[in-house]
């Protein structure tokens, strides 16, 4: 019998296997490489480049919420603005009130801690932390003064405004687009479900996975997106259906197609009155859920939760930038950001995170030494020579995690020269070492401090709702808490270390059941809601 903490395999060279280009990729490439412009270009006009680094924090936010409905969106991006300030502006009083290395770590390290928790709890997304941890570390590294601190924040505030602005701009041309791109995720795992079951080839249990987590993700944006969207749930419900023999895949595809398109929302055919019942009987369900939302306590309560987490980063990020002190690295937050980067949410993950970071930054740095040459021309080459490493780094970080850093670590430590060069054999060393520290650091922390509960919270939450689905008459609110604390202690998992799979088609499954059952009790005694 295998021991679920260390019998998992680590491979390396799946770990650098290449995947397809994304289908959204340009998004957030072409907000941050905007928005970045917008700020950054007046910015070195008017020669203040020791305010790069502020301007850049708040325009970097233009990276997130891209798969979010504009709803969501808009409360997303104020969030993570404020949050990437807060972190900044800690990290910038900090450089100013000492000039102890270690200090600075330490509370580079909380915050690290604090951003992986957060972005778990709200589920941003990606670039998740590591963007969020990058630049309070860098923070807190830059001299300061005390006084000076309201204006480099009034800066980054300033970016965080053109980052709302930019990240909300495409409401004005398809208000329903994050939602059609989900819909038309989950029909084209739907219909390679379909397809890989009808050639009966060895990846239709992949497949049943991926097409249910897309699926569960498509329903997730959907309710962020609030009321209304009827057609879309109504397709998104086909699609389930489609699973247990439905729609083809060709339909599918073609739904999804339209979908991204832009074309009107496709009609499917309707289908006998127990299918058309029961999708009627889940839409209802999934409406009468949507009035459970968490709002701020339950947030809190959730970032809370996630103590493990914070302590998990906090030692990994904490042991690397010490030790990269103790080396002689004097500016060691490179080590913080990699040891924060490595945790995801199983220990073959965090390896496979590891070895894409290890191998990425060192290219990296490597690439970063070529272009030196081509930034110390002047202010404007640097800024554009940042800018086209942005933007490509968005498309290459779609096909994997170590072409990307391939491409930000470069820019990462551009950004950090605007105000200052140093010498390129120096980076290139500090670099090196961080590098393989932080990774170091972050996995050893991982393997001693990871939860062994976490998916044992997920099946609980699990035989609670199926018992709850199972009785005849359960309490409607109940019910309603039960669906929610299923959700969230399978996220809550997903951050966490474990070791077995999570169910997710048997997730699925209780979820579009407590559905049906919660339509069931909130009906009226006509059967409306």
């Amino acid at each position: 019998m295998r021991s679920p903490a260390f019998a998992v395999r680590l491979p390396v060279l799946s770990a650098l296997r290449l995947a397809p280009l994304g289908d959204v990729w340009h998004k957030p490439a072409f907000s941050s490489v905007v928005a970045l412009l917008v700020v950054l270009g007046p910015l070195v006009a008017a020669g203040r480049l020791d305010l790069v680094l502020y301007g850049a924090a708040g325009a970097m936010c233009a990276l997130y919420g891209h798969g979010l409905p504009y709803r969501a969106r808009a409360g997303a991006l104020a969030w993570v603005v404020a949050g990437m300030l807060a972190g900044v502006g800690i990290a910038l009083v900090t450089a100013a009130l000492t000039d102890a290395v270690a200090v600075r770590v330490a509370v580079a390290a909380v915050l690290a801690g604090l951003h992986k928790a957060v972005c778990d709890a709200t589920r941003i997304g990606p670039p998740g932390n590591v963007v969020l941890t990058f630049l309070a570390a860098s923070a807190a590294f830059v001299p300061q003064r005390l006084a000076d601190v309201p204006l480099h924040v009034g800066v980054g505030v300033l970016g965080g405004v053109v980052a709302w602005a930019v990240g909300m701009a495409p409401w004005l041309v398809r208000r329903d687009g994050p939602e059609r791109v989900a819909v038309a995720r989950a029909l084209e795992a739907t219909a390679r479900l379909l397809r890989a079951r009808q050639d009966g080839t060895d990846g239709v249990r992949e497949a049943r996975h991926a097409a249910a987590a897309a699926v569960n993700a498509a329903w997730q944006t959907l309710l962020r997106a609030g009321a209304g969207r009827e057609e879309l749930r109504g397709l998104l419900v086909r699609a389930e259906s489609g699973v247990s023999g439905g729609a083809g895949p060709e339909a599918l595809r073609g739904w999804a197609r339209e979908l991204r398109e832009g074309r009107p929302v496709p009609v499917p055919p309707a289908g006998d009155r127990s299918t058309a019942a029961a999708e009627r009987a889940e839409l209802a369900g999934i409406a009468a859920e949507e009035s459970a939302g968490r709002g701020l306590r339950g947030l809190a309560r959730d970032v809370a939760g996630r103590w493990r987490v914070v302590v998990m980063v906090f030692a990994g990020s904490a042991a690397a930038g010490w030790g990269s002190m103790a080396f002689g690295v004097g500016r060691p937050y490179w080590a913080v950001v990699t040891a924060a980067s490595v945790f995801a949410a199983s220990t073959a993950m965090s390896w496979s995170r590891a070895v894409q970071r290890v191998v990425g930054n060192l290219l990296g740095v490597a690439l970063f030494t070529v272009l030196a040459p081509v930034t110390r021309l002047g202010a404007v080459a640097l800024l554009v020579t940042v800018l086209a490493l942005q933007f490509v780094t968005e498309r290459a970080m779609t096909r994997n995690y170590w072409l990307g850093s391939v491409f930000v670590t470069p820019t990462a430590i551009l950004m950090t020269q605007f105000a200052g060069t140093q010498p390129v054999p120096v980076l290139v060393a500090d670099r090196w070492l961080d590098t393989c520290l932080g990774a170091m650091a972050g996995l050893v922390a991982c393997v001693v401090l990871r939860d062994r509960r976490a998916a044992g919270r997920v099946h609980d939450g699990l035989e609670r709702l199926e018992r709850l689905v199972a009785e005849p008459r359960p309490a409607a609110d109940r019910l309603r808490a039960a669906l929610v604390g299923l959700r969230e202690a399978a996220d809550l998992a997903a951050g966490e270390w474990r070791g077995a799979a999570l169910p997710e088609e048997r997730i699925v499954a209780a979820e579009r059941a407590g559905h049906r059952r919660l339509a069931e009790l909130t009906a009226g005694p006509d059967g409306r809601r």
